[in-house]
C-alpha cells in the first residue's frame, strides 16, 4: 500500500513538472520566434529554415533513438541481474559510430547540395555555409546526447529532465537578447550560439548522468548479440 502511494506521488509529481516544462517552453517558443524573425528580417530567416530544415530532415533520426535507447535501459532495469553499464555503453558507441557516418553524408553530399541547388542569393552563400555547418554540429551533438537523454527519462528523473529544457529554453532566450544588441552577421551568430547551447545542454547531461548514474561512465564493451539487437530496434 505504501509502495503504491509512493509510486503515485512520484507519478503526480513527475506530470507536473513535466507541465510547468510544456508551458514554460511552449511560452518562450512563441515570444523568441517572432524576434528572430524580426532581428534576422525576411530573406536570412528564409535562409537558416532551409539551411537548418535541410539538416533537420533527419530529427526524425533523433526521436526515434530516445524511444529505443529508453526502451532497452528501462526493460534491463527491469531484470533480475540487469546490466546497465554494458547497455548503456553499447547505446552511446552506436550513436557515435552513427555520427561519423552522417558526418560523412553532410560534408559530402549536404555540402554539395547547399551549394548547387538551394535557391540563395550569392552574397549570402558563406553565411549559409556556416549555418550548415553549425546546424551539422548541433545535430550531431543531439544524437550524442540521446543515450543520456533516454537514461534520465528511463530512470523517471522527470524533475531534471524539465529543469534542463526550461534552461535550454532561456538560454535561446538570451539568444535572441544578443542577436537584438549585435552588430555582426546575425544569421552566424543565430546558428552559432544555438550550437553552443547544444554543446552546453550536451555537457549539462554526461555531468548529471554520471553523478547520479553508475552506468553512464562510459566505457568501451562490445557485445555482438547486444549490439545486434540495439541495431535492428
Amino acid at each position: 500500500m505504501i509502495n503504491n502511494a509512493s509510486k503515485n506521488k512520484r507519478i503526480a509529481i513527475n506530470t507536473i513538472f513535466l507541465y510547468i516544462r510544456s508551458i514554460v517552453v511552449m511560452a518562450v517558443s512563441i515570444y523568441t520566434s517572432r524576434i528572430v524573425l524580426h532581428s534576422l528580417g525576411v530573406d536570412d530567416y528564409g535562409i537558416n529554415n532551409v539551411v537548418g530544415g535541410f539538416v533537420g530532415m533527419f530529427a526524425v533520426l533523433s526521436s526515434a533513438m530516445v524511444n529505443a535507447s529508453q526502451r532497452f535501459i528501462s526493460y534491463e532495469m527491469g531484470k533480475a541481474n540487469p546490466q546497465l553499464k554494458k547497455v548503456f555503453c553499447s547505446t552511446l558507441t552506436i550513436h557515435f559510430l552513427l555520427v561519423l557516418v552522417l558526418l560523412v553524408v553532410f560534408e559530402s553530399f549536404g555540402v554539395w547540395f547547399l551549394n548547387n541547388h538551394l535557391n540563395i542569393s550569392p552574397d549570402r552563400m558563406t553565411a549559409a555555409n556556416w549555418v550548415f555547418q553549425f546546424s551539422v554540429i548541433t545535430f550531431c551533438l543531439s544524437i550524442l546526447n540521446t543515450p543520456f537523454n533516454a537514461s534520465i527519462i528511463a530512470h523517471e528523473r522527470m524533475s531534471a529532465f524539465a529543469y534542463i529544457s526550461i534552461f535550454e529554453a532561456f538560454a535561446k532566450l538570451g539568444i535572441v537578447y544578443l542577436l537584438y544588441v549585435s552588430n555582426a552577421d546575425k544569421l552566424i551568430l543565430y546558428s552559432f550560439l544555438l550550437m553552443m547551447v547544444s554543446t552546453t545542454l550536451l555537457c549539462i547531461y554526461m555531468f548529471y548522468c554520471r553523478r547520479h548514474f553508475e552506468e553512464c561512465k562510459y566505457k568501451f564493451m562490445y557485445d555482438k548479440d547486444l549490439f545486434k539487437s540495439l541495431l535492428s530496434f
